[in-house]
């Protein structure tokens, strides 16, 4: 019996052992699932800053919005719900009014994000290059 308590013994410290072999990849996961979230929320908040600034452009005003404020309609949204994480990047703001501003005619708002990510997204942007996120919007004038 002494022979089955000396290898209960030693076992002891196994489940110390696998918990330390394990917590390394559980913490890679979830700060994974972190980062994707985020990620995921941005690319929300800059189709809905395109989409914003489309529609307050196409909208009949007197006067009409230029390109200058259809931008900072979308600047706007964007930095007021982008969830940076303390690595706060400007969007970049484009409109395509070529095809004229008559009504019928279409406006396309453009905004682009460059998402660095807080934990592993900034790791891997250190090796692939950062993640560059888009939204296109086009509406036609009323």
């Amino acid at each position: 019996m002494n022979r089955w308590a000396r290898l209960a013994s030693n076992e002891r410290g196994v489940a110390a052992l696998e918990f330390v072999l394990v917590f390394p990849f559980l913490m890679t996961v979830l700060f994974g699932i972190v980062d994707t979230s985020l990620l995921l929320c941005d690319k929300a908040v800059i189709t809905n800053a395109s989409r914003e600034a489309a529609r307050a452009g196409v909208v009949v005003r007197v006067p009409q919005l230029g390109a200058s404020d259809v931008q900072n309609v979308a600047l706007a949204y964007a930095q007021n719900n982008l969830v940076t994480g303390g690595t706060a990047t400007t969007p970049v703001v484009t409109v395509d009014q070529s095809a004229g501003t008559s009504p019928g005619d279409p406006l396309k708002v453009t905004v682009t994000y460059t998402y660095d990510g807080l934990v592993l997204g900034s790791a891997l942007s250190s090796l692939t290059g950062p993640v560059t996120v888009t939204a296109t919007t086009v509406m036609n004038y009323e």
